[in-house]
């Protein structure tokens, strides 16, 4: 019933959301500097890039494909599709204003893809929440009833007990009354009394 609680650190709760744009800005600052290190232009390099975007893209195609196909798999290769492409473009060109407009759709798309991940994360962990509350919830509603049973018993055991005691009380009592005879009351026609009580008078 008691559960640890744990407070998560704050960076844990800013990392997933940061991923996206770090992801793309790590693409971008990369291809920026192969650009500076001999890429402007080299349309050797481009090729490549595009060989491999369309290869990842292929990939991600396949693994999409029939009602098997591997949704971890799939999103990691349009990711690694898109990011060849960026490097690519961002690497080719001589100027920042198309590299930066790539980035920033690049980054639109990937938090558009993360927030329907986010989304069913957090329908699940909804959903999850709600059927332990409830099965926790039942748990108790059950001990309860049997704390109530257990406890309704031994009020029972101890109310017969109580009678049983009184009881004897009563006979010790009438026997020790001067003058008592249970002869006396048989023979009036009353319940013949118990040969324990007869022994006790």
């Amino acid at each position: 019933m008691n559960e640890q609680i744990i407070a998560r650190h704050w960076l844990a709760h800013i990392a997933p959301k940061a991923a996206p744009a770090l992801a793309t800005s790590t693409v971008l600052i990369l291809a920026r500097i192969w650009n500076a290190n001999g890429a402007e232009h080299s349309t050797g390099n481009a090729v490549l890039m595009a060989a491999l975007s369309l290869a990842a893209g292929a990939a991600g195609a396949f693994a999409s494909m029939g009602p098997g196909g591997d949704r971890v798999i799939t999103g990691t290769a349009f990711a690694a599709s898109g990011a060849l492409a960026l490097t690519g473009v961002a690497g080719y060109s001589d100027g920042l204003s198309l590299p930066i407009l790539l980035w920033l759709l690049a980054t639109v798309a990937a938090y558009g893809l993360a927030a329907r991940t986010w989304r069913s994360e957090r329908r699940d962990t909804i959903t999850h929440e709600r059927h332990t509350t409830v099965r926790r919830e039942e748990h108790a509603h059950i001990e309860r009833v049997e704390a109530l049973k257990a406890g309704a018993q031994i009020e029972s055991a101890r109310a017969g007990a109580a009678y049983a005691e009184q009881l004897a009380t009563a006979l010790i009592t009438r026997a020790a009354l001067p003058g008592f005879n249970p002869q006396a009351l048989t023979e009036a026609g009353l319940p013949q009394l118990p040969a324990a009580d007869r022994d006790a008078a």
